[in-house]
């Protein structure tokens, strides 16, 4: 059976080898992204073809892929003039593979529905090693029959790849996994932060706390910037920012608050006002250590 088309926007390090995988996988590909360079090695790979809008795109394709930074640049690329809206065919089906807005995915899918076309909402764990590979693990959420129509190319993308229900489930789940995660990483920052401040030895803090509950692969990221300064999570305070920021939106969608979020978030937001955003999220140990009055 003929492969289904694929339209991919977002070359950045993860969505960039998703479109390795696939073209190694024989899919033909519509490309697009600022980064010229980047479009190049895609096109120089063969099997790929750059557009000149989202709309041409989008008319190129049976799936189209996203893999952007926010959900102000998703919904700019699906409604501008020349946008994804304006050329998705009937029947053709959105991937949104980035961390987005859940009521932002939801008014998407509805745009889109007025027009014939599906969408998924899908983002990803893991790190580009495994998108390179087909290994990533996907959280798809939207209609059951519009699932089923891309699940074999989602199949081709990962190793785990889970439904979780109607559409905006994927961006809720990755939400509350982001909230509880890099809660847990600026929060053991802090006691390592703590630790230094006080004279208390920070390996033998680690000793102790990894030999209770409070193991965790976390704890070992955070010992391994505070005590051997090896910064080696590979997620960025500025990322961390974003997705705190977009869960406490969606609890404010939701009706309600979270006071453990706001303190995170606002942690968060005062490392990048200090030039710390492309550093790892356990590099927010500096930050708390010259809170030091």
């Amino acid at each position: 059976m003929k492969k289904p088309t694929i339209g991919f926007i977002g070359l950045g390090l993860m969505g960039g080898n998703m479109v390795e995988n696939l073209q190694k996988r024989g899919f033909e590909l519509t490309v697009m992204d600022l980064n010229k360079d980047e479009v190049a090695k895609v096109i120089a790979r063969g099997n790929a073809t750059e557009a000149a809008s989202p709309k041409e795109l989008a008319e190129k394709s049976d799936i189209v892929m996203f893999c952007l930074t926010t959900s102000a640049v998703v919904e700019k690329i699906v409604y501008g003039e020349d946008g994804v809206l304006a050329g998705i065919k009937e029947g053709a089906v959105l991937i949104d593979f980035g961390t987005s807005i859940p009521a932002s995915t939801i008014k998407i899918g509805k745009a889109l529905a007025e027009k014939g076309a599906g969408m998924i909402d899908a983002p990803l764990g893991r790190t580009p090693a495994h998108a390179k590979d087909g290994l990533l693990n996907i959280m798809a959420a939207g209609n059951e029959e519009t699932y089923a129509k891309v699940k074999p190319v989602l199949d081709e993308q990962g190793e785990n790849v889970f439904y979780l229900g109607a559409l905006g489930a994927g961006h809720t789940t990755k939400l509350i996994n982001n909230f509880m995660g890099m809660t847990t990483v600026v929060a053991m920052s802090q006691a390592f932060a703590a630790a230094e401040l006080a004279g208390v030895d920070k390996q033998q803090l680690f000793d102790i706390m990894s030999s209770g509950p409070s193991n965790s692969p976390f704890m070992k990221f955070c010992k391994n910037y505070a005590v051997d300064n090896v910064s080696d999570l590979g997620f960025s305070i500025a990322n961390a920012n974003k997705d705190l920021g977009y869960f406490v939106q969606m609890m404010n969608d939701l009706g309600t608050t979270s006071d453990i979020a706001e303190a995170t978030s606002g942690n968060l937001k005062a490392a990048v006002s200090e030039d710390m955003g492309s550093g790892n999220v356990p590099e927010i140990f500096d930050y708390f250590v010259s809170l030091k009055k």
